[in-house]
């Protein structure tokens, strides 16, 4: 990319015309290296033979589990074909990822495999890492599958600082075939000090490593960049070989745990990486704590059990980013990454990916611009074949899963006027971000995009004093969403609403008092709020709505999810994060809507593709006689979505 300074301040503006050309005479100086590579046959000749020992060597093994008896099982319950095979990868493969679609029994296929390793002897007790919201109706269904189990499962309570000490050491001391705790919780339970302190020296010699490969040209930002990171770690590093900071809590090690199953494992995918490329989109270089945590007991397990004792399980590995199989790779197969030199990032990508240049819609909406992405695979048979040693994938077409016709459809609306005059000032905003003429401070790119969101579902979301238009997309989702509860009222067909922006808040009582007089602070518009008065005013009676968010426990969410399940509560609404994975309510409905994912967030991707298998797999009566209706609300127009 070629940038030009502007005066003699530090600002550079893009020179899409020379970038063009640079990039064209990259691709050409590619071509001509591939064409060298193998115009003489010692080389070529050489280099296949290199190629094909390192990744074209490998046959994937068929699991077959039709002979797995699994004692102790309720005999109501038969695991489908497909999960006794992966029952049978996990017991004799390496490290699995369960890459089922939802519907498929993801949670069944890890009970078994985890209680048929206990009988076996091959491993000791497993450790089952959920959702937080979903610890206890895992807890109910594996004592579903084996009534006999001996389980744990972790509360909220049992986490909290002056229990979790004593809850660490009955983990250690009981003979438990399974222990079940929230992602949130396993980040609480620490490796020991020495294994830590290992962890941190190898980050710290990635860096080193990655350091040195880089040349003259990288840019001076990203060794800069580089750099910091590596101080920052060698700075947690001697904290964390002080003394005085170490207590006498239960290590991870001291538990006895020899095999881990990861549940929505996507959840993860934020796990530190190292790279000489910069302004690459789909190559995040930030992390998250509980990733780099978990990538750390992986590497314990396998040490301790020779790259077998991980299991991962999600419907979508990879959602956002190429990047994300290299991340699965890492916790799943850090072994067969270094006896092929590709545990660095920049290896890996360029053995099997390339970096593309394209044209796509600004994050304000208001026009397009040129985004480097690192978005195509080479050598990708070679790369599955790799892949496959871990991954078990089960799609719906692969499965064949009786499941409901669907039809989906999207509801468009036409833009208003304040609209469109509010996403040119969000241009104008952007623009003047980017010539760095306003404080970060002030005004961000985070705002603008958060701002365009806001405007894209409501403009009473950026003023509430501004009017309710009669065609925008919360009234047209309102009319929808009626309509549909009105044809399906014969068989109390129920809906689910999905919304991720103007969530409901617990309502804030902040008095004053004045004259002896307590007046209460009114509340900003709420778009949940609207849409249920709204369809109060149409008819539906207040009691057949419901928010998830008023669900604030699991007791509370049972009882929810059995008047849905029932048709006693028939419009549903609430955000991925809390309706997404999980929600187990496909008895009888018939509607599912998205009226709030604007510009779709990263998250709506993996957490709306759980959704929709959700309304679509199987136990949803409504098929049977109807097709279902999934449909999305959108505003027409450019920058608006």
């Amino acid at each position: 990319t070629k940038y030009d300074a502007v005066s003699c301040r530090e600002i550079r503006v893009l020179n899409k015309n020379e970038t063009i050309l640079a990039q064209q005479k990259q691709d050409a100086i590619r071509q001509a290296f591939r064409d060298w590579l193998f115009k003489d046959p010692a080389r070529r000749e050489r280099l296949v033979k290199l190629y094909n020992e390192k990744f074209n060597c490998l046959r994937g093994r068929a699991y077959d589990g039709s002979h797995i008896s699994f004692h102790g099982m309720s005999p109501e319950l038969v695991l489908r074909e497909h999960q006794r095979n992966a029952v049978a990868r996990i017991l004799y493969g390496g490290n699995t990822l369960l890459a089922h679609v939802v519907g498929a029994g993801k949670t069944y296929t890890m009970a078994a495999a985890a209680m048929e390793a206990k009988r076996l002897g091959l491993c000791s007790k497993s450790l089952v890492v959920v959702p937080n919201h979903l610890t206890e109706q895992w807890g109910a269904e594996w004592l579903q599958l084996y009534p006999g189990a001996n389980i744990l499962v972790a509360t909220k309570v049992d986490f909290e600082t002056a229990n979790r000490k004593k809850f660490c050491g009955r983990i250690a001391t009981g003979d438990y075939d399974a222990v079940i705790i929230g992602h949130s919780q396993l980040e609480k339970i620490p490796l020991s000090a020495e294994r830590q302190a290992a962890m941190l020296q190898r980050q710290i010699d990635e860096i080193t490593t990655q350091l040195g490969l880089m040349d003259k040209d990288t840019p001076r930002f990203t060794v800069k960049q580089m750099e910091r990171t590596r101080k920052g770690l060698e700075t947690r590093l001697e904290r964390l070989n002080d003394d005085s900071r170490k207590d006498d809590v239960v290590t991870f090690e001291e538990l006895g745990i020899d095999r881990l199953f990861i549940d929505e494992a996507h959840n993860f995918k934020n796990l530190f990486l190292y790279t000489k490329l910069r302004n690459v989109a789909g190559v995040a270089q930030t992390e998250a704590k509980k990733s780099s945590d978990l990538f750390a007991k992986c590497q314990y397990l396998d040490e301790l059990t020779g790259g077998r004792g991980v299991v991962f399980a999600t419907g979508t590995p990879i959602s956002n980013s190429m990047a994300e199989l290299y991340t699965m790779m890492r916790y799943l197969q850090y072994g067969m990454l270094q006896d092929r030199g590709l545990t660095l990032f920049d290896e890996w990508a360029s053995t099997f990916g390339e970096v593309t240049t394209s044209v796509e819609l600004k994050p304000e909406g208001t026009g397009y611009r040129m985004r480097t992405r690192f978005s195509r695979f080479y050598n990708l048979p070679e790369l599955m074949a790799l892949w496959r040693e871990a991954a078990d994938i089960q799609t719906a077409d692969m499965l064949n899963l009786p499941v409901p016709e669907v039809e989906r459809k999207n509801v468009v609306v036409k833009p208003t006027d304040i609209q469109r005059e509010m996403v040119a000032e969000l241009g104008e905003r952007a623009e003047a971000v980017r010539n760095g003429n306003v404080d970060p401070s002030e005004d961000n790119m985070l705002k603008i995009t958060n701002d365009g969101r806001k405007l894209a579902l409501d403009q009473r979301l950026i003023d509430p004093l501004l009017p309710d238009e009669a065609g925008s997309k919360v009234n047209a989702s309102v009319e929808e969403v009626f309509r549909l509860w009105q044809e399906f009222a014969s068989t109390k067909g129920t809906q689910l609403v999905f919304c991720d922006l103007s969530t409901p808040k617990a309502e804030k009582k902040i008095k004053c008092m004045t004259d002896g007089v307590a007046a209460v602070q009114a509340e900003a518009f709420s778009v949940y709020a609207d849409v249920r008065d709204k369809l109060i005013g149409h008819g539906v009676p207040p009691g057949e709505i419901a928010f998830i968010h008023d669900a604030d426990n699991e007791k509370k969410k049972a009882e929810l999810f059995a008047k849905v399940r029932s048709g006693k509560v028939r419009i549903l609404l609430g955000s991925t994060q809390k309706m997404g994975a999980g929600t187990n309510v496909q008895t009888l409905p018939c509607s599912g809507a998205s009226s709030g994912c604007a510009v779709a967030a990263k998250r709506c991707r993996t957490d709306f593709a759980d959704i929709q298998n959700k309304k679509e797999c199987g136990g949803n009566r409504q098929w049977q006689n109807h097709y279902l209706r999934n449909w999305a609300a959108n505003t027409k127009g450019k920058g608006i979505i």
